[in-house]
């Protein structure tokens, strides 16, 4: 997905975390079933239930730092073992990031990509919803803090994909225009929030895919 009108002559593409520099969600989910014995869709379920009491969507409460990581484990495994008491959740640590990206390691490619399109003068961030205790295990994973302009978190900032407020703070922040933001994520509805604030924006499908239309827009960018 991109948006209808070119990126501007001097743009910013903002990268996210989880499922495009991380490695894609699926492996992240069944790793820590295999981890922890907790099926995938238990998984997802208890992250549901822990966001519906907040009233927001799953993993917001945690995102925006509502709540710390142990509360909100101890919550996940209440909402499991109202629904599954047999289930062992013994294997389930308090310390979810740790667990979570244990054994992890950044796409290579797509890291790659961001070095590349910085040693060509580019400005490169990313724009991530992400959790305060994680920061210690997907930072050292990708490795860019030398390398990007800008970090935005979710639950740093207070504002979390895909509410409009962070693509407005993002650009805000680094005096630009939001036609010279262009974002690369891997989910439908932050691409689209993202070309409602002005933004072109990249659905990730694949790897390969995404880094052939991120050259493309760079090379399709308006003149001066």
């Amino acid at each position: 997905m991109s948006g209808a009108t070119p990126i501007g002559p001097n743009p910013f593409l903002w990268f996210d975390f989880g499922g495009v520099l991380s490695p894609s969600l699926p492996d992240l989910f069944g790793r820590y079933e295999r981890e922890t014995g907790i099926p995938v869709a238990t998984l997802q379920r208890a992250i549901a239930a822990v966001g519906a009491e907040y009233r927001l969507p799953p993993l917001a409460p945690i995102e925006l730092a509502l709540l710390d990581e142990r509360t909100w484990v101890r919550k996940l495994h209440a909402a499991i073992r109202s629904w599954d008491p047999e289930l062992d959740l013994s294997r389930s640590e308090p310390d979810f990031g740790r667990q979570w990206f244990a054994g992890h390691v950044v796409n290579a490619k797509i890291r790659d990509l961001v070095v590349e399109l910085a040693d060509a003068g580019l400005r490169v961030g990313v724009l991530s919803n992400n959790v305060v205790e994680w920061e210690p295990y997907w930072r050292p994973m990708i490795g860019l803090d030398d390398v990007v302009t800008d970090l935005v978190d979710s639950c740093k900032v207070g504002f979390r994909k895909p509410d409009p407020e962070i693509f407005a703070l993002a650009a805000e922040r680094n005096g630009l225009d939001p036609r010279e933001c262009l974002l690369v994520d891997d989910l439908a509805e932050n691409c689209r929030a993202a070309e409602r604030a002005g933004w072109t924006a990249i659905r990730f499908d694949d790897t390969d895919q995404a880094i052939r239309d991120v050259r493309a827009a760079v090379a399709a960018r308006s003149p001066a």
